[in-house]
């Protein structure tokens, strides 16, 4: 800005203070017309104090001016954190600055968000496409063998597809800027139910038996999601559980609990505390090459936006124990 145009900007902003020495002015020359004063001491003194004046208004157009810069210069370290403002002796200022403060790390806050979620994003979708690659290309050799391909081989590296594909569609889901939770009260039995008819023809492929019986119980929950998290939790039972048995019961001593045991390879104790980590994998994920360490975690969100808690018990080479506390919690409002 222009030295003219500043010195504009500066007297419009003391044009209030201005006026009010003009008048006192005033009155002050009005007062020494009446009473006949001596012109050459009056004239001295109002020289005096116009050079007083000047000088304070120099001084006080300088501290403006140079504010103005520093603002400014400011401008260019917006997207900065914790920018440093000028020092000011004016308390409205200062309210003004901390108001600034509080925006930025506001600001700051979103940005981290959207940065983080961008880049589990970006992840997500980079291990998705290397393991969705696998049972495609298993589909095209077993289509460019001699002879009728094996249907069933077939049938069961499509629905590894279609279970890649929902996965990564609740995973936009969830991270959406809306909401299709609707909840209210579902049979458990049903929700159990739905989910073990997706994997029975890998209970018999694997040969796993499934120790199920009804539970006879109502929870307040939305049923997809809900459904969703039991797919996923019986999908990991039967990846790491290459002989013996899956147990779904409800939890002797809990109420509205129900548990996911398995007699397959275990967790290791050290892994226990980050399996619900975004892209965790852990020694078994590591050892099996095709875990992405998304699915527990998905598990874990979708439960506390349910208002429901998940918790896993596992010993090495014995088994694991998922424990699913599905009580009516008091539900968070967003």
């Amino acid at each position: 800005m222009k030295r003219t145009q500043l010195l504009g900007a500066y007297i419009r902003q003391n044009l209030f203070a201005l006026l009010t020495l003009a008048g006192a002015s005033a009155i002050f020359l009005v007062v020494i017309a009446l009473y006949r004063l001596p012109a050459e001491s009056v004239g001295y003194a109002s020289l005096l104090a116009a050079l007083f004046l000047l000088v304070v208004g120099a001084v006080r157009f300088g501290s403006f001016r140079k504010k103005h810069r520093e603002l400014e210069a400011l401008r260019h370290q917006i997207a900065v954190p914790a920018f440093p403002l000028p020092e000011t002796s004016s308390l409205i200022e200062r309210d003004y600055q901390e108001l600034l403060r509080l925006l930025d790390r506001e600001r700051a806050a979103i940005v981290y968000d959207k940065d983080r979620a961008y880049r589990e994003m970006v992840e997500y979708y980079t291990i998705w496409a290397h393991q969705i690659k696998t049972p495609i290309a298993a589909m095209r050799l077993l289509l460019q063998t001699d002879g009728v391909p094996d249907r069933d081989e077939l049938r069961e590296q499509l629905f590894r597809v279609e279970q890649y594909t929902e996965m990564v569609l609740q995973f936009i889901r969830l991270d959406g800027q809306g909401s299709d939770f609707v909840f209210r009260a579902v049979s458990l039995d049903d929700c159990v139910k739905q989910a073990v008819r997706k994997y029975a023809s890998t209970f018999i492929r694997k040969q796993i038996r499934l120790n199920y019986e009804p539970v006879d119980a109502q929870v307040l929950t939305d049923e997809k999601w809900l459904v969703f998290v039991l797919e996923q939790l019986l999908s990991n039972a039967l990846k790491y559980t290459p002989r013996g048995e899956i147990s779904i019961y409800m939890h002797p001593d809990r109420p509205k609990t129900l548990v996911i045991e398995d007699t397959g390879i275990g967790i290791d104790p050290a892994d226990l505390p980050r399996v619900f980590e975004h892209g965790y994998t852990g020694f078994n994920g590591r050892a099996d090459k095709k875990s992405t360490g998304i699915g527990l975690y998905l598990c874990k969100r979708i439960m506390d936006r349910l208002s429901h808690t998940i918790a896993i018990e596992s010993e090495v080479g014995r088994g694991t124990r998922v424990i699913l506390g599905l009580g009516n919690n008091p539900l968070e409002v967003e």
